[in-house]
């Protein structure tokens, strides 16, 4: 397959999704990166992009076209408890990653949750005041 089919194909997986890169603001980048490498249970590949600090959420590869994140400390970045929401990849059971928020600096502000069919959600606040939650199916 040429480079540009498979260049072709990765554009076309990136925009079959609604959301294809979220950024979750920091005011103390270090803090930030490991509170979701804990909570995660990954490490935070970090990169200074044009006057940011920029740290990459574990999970995410770039070359499968794949939703993906980051932890960003910069001008205009303002961690949040209010307004949108992302919800991260709970795993297989999110009771997982979310035992592990409070041990990381973070609080559980609702707990795990059934929405029916649709799996469970959970929403905690991070180490920076940011309201972030988990989605898993069970």
């Amino acid at each position: 397959m040429s480079n540009q089919n498979e260049h072709l194909i990765l554009i076309n997986k990136l925009m079959a999704n609604s959301i294809n890169w979220f950024e979750i603001p920091a005011k103390n980048f270090e803090r930030a990166c490991n509170f979701y490498s804990q909570v995660l249970g990954g490490d935070i590949h970090e990169m200074d992009m044009q006057n940011l600090k920029v740290g990459f959420l574990p999970h995410w590869n770039q070359q499968t076209g794949e939703v993906g994140g980051a932890v960003i400390k910069g001008e205009g970045y303002e961690p949040s408890d209010k307004g949108s929401v992302v919800y991260l990849n709970g795993g297989d059971d999110l009771n997982e990653p979310l035992n592990r928020v409070e041990k990381a600096g973070g609080k559980v502000i609702l707990p795990k949750t059934g929405i029916g069919e649709n799996g469970y959600i959970a929403h905690f606040l991070d180490s920076e005041g940011n309201r972030v939650a988990f989605h898993s199916m069970k």
